[in-house]
């Protein structure tokens, strides 16, 4: 991280650009908001080892550099490759949006995405304490814990990511395993039998549906079965 000045901004900003991407951080000591974002985008940007930098502006003690960007609101980030500018946002966002923003200026997979990649459970681990909301690492993560026995950790793990169909439907299965249920054996058999019961059961219900959302959209039965069930209810 280099704290840059009126005077260093064209050797350090725009000619360093055309060396490595420069992320400047413009920023202020009144500014709340500046202090939540700084430490973000130190660490984000520490993560890619060096393939892009970070330069810092006090506005208040720099104003050619503020009046250059024709800044208006703080904390402002401009991303810089060959002398321009790529990229840009106003305001404090959150870390995962931070990094979004720094890994599509890094060469090369983010040091999240080699984790994911690397696939075992320490990796995957380590990928979430970076990026706690990559739904890939939490869902590989998942499988494993599903595995080996270990359901009940899945399936909180699992909870914030339930919009997503991937996660949803292993989230059903980490439910089901929890209560003792697997997919195993005659799953026609153990529907019918949970058909029969769900319109008086409302726990019967439940688990029919939790049976059809571990099978997952792609299994033919999932529609099916619930047509059926809907076919009872209504």
């Amino acid at each position: 991280m280099a704290e840059v000045t009126d005077a260093t901004f064209s050797t350090a900003v725009i000619e360093r650009s055309y060396q490595v991407p420069v992320v400047v951080d413009l920023w202020a000591t009144w500014c709340g908001p500046c202090k939540t974002l700084s430490p973000i985008i130190e660490k984000v940007i520490a993560e890619t080892n060096g393939t892009v930098e970070l330069a810092t502006i006090d506005v208040d003690q720099n104003p050619r550099v503020s009046q250059a960007f024709q800044v208006q609101s703080i904390p402002a980030v401009f991303a810089l490759k060959d002398g321009k500018v790529v990229d840009t946002f106003v305001g404090a966002l959150p870390e995962h949006a931070v990094r979004e923003f720094v890994e599509k200026l890094a060469p090369g997979a983010s040091a999240v995405d080699k984790l994911v990649n690397e696939g075992d459970e320490e990796s995957l681990r380590a990928a979430l304490e970076l990026d706690a909301e990559n739904a890939d690492a939490a869902i590989a993560l998942a499988e494993i814990l599903l595995a080996t026995d270990r359901a009940a950790d899945a399936v909180t793990l699992l909870t914030p990511f339930q919009s997503q169909l991937a996660a949803k439907t292993l989230l059903a299965r980490a439910t089901l395993a929890t209560k003792g249920v697997t997919l195993g054996g005659d799953i026609d058999l153990t529907l019918d039998h949970l058909l029969e019961q769900a319109v008086a059961d409302p726990a019967a219900r439940e688990q029919f549906v939790e049976v059809l959302d571990a099978l997952g959209p792609e299994d033919p039965r999932y529609v099916t079965y619930r047509r059926r069930l809907a076919s009872r209810l209504y």
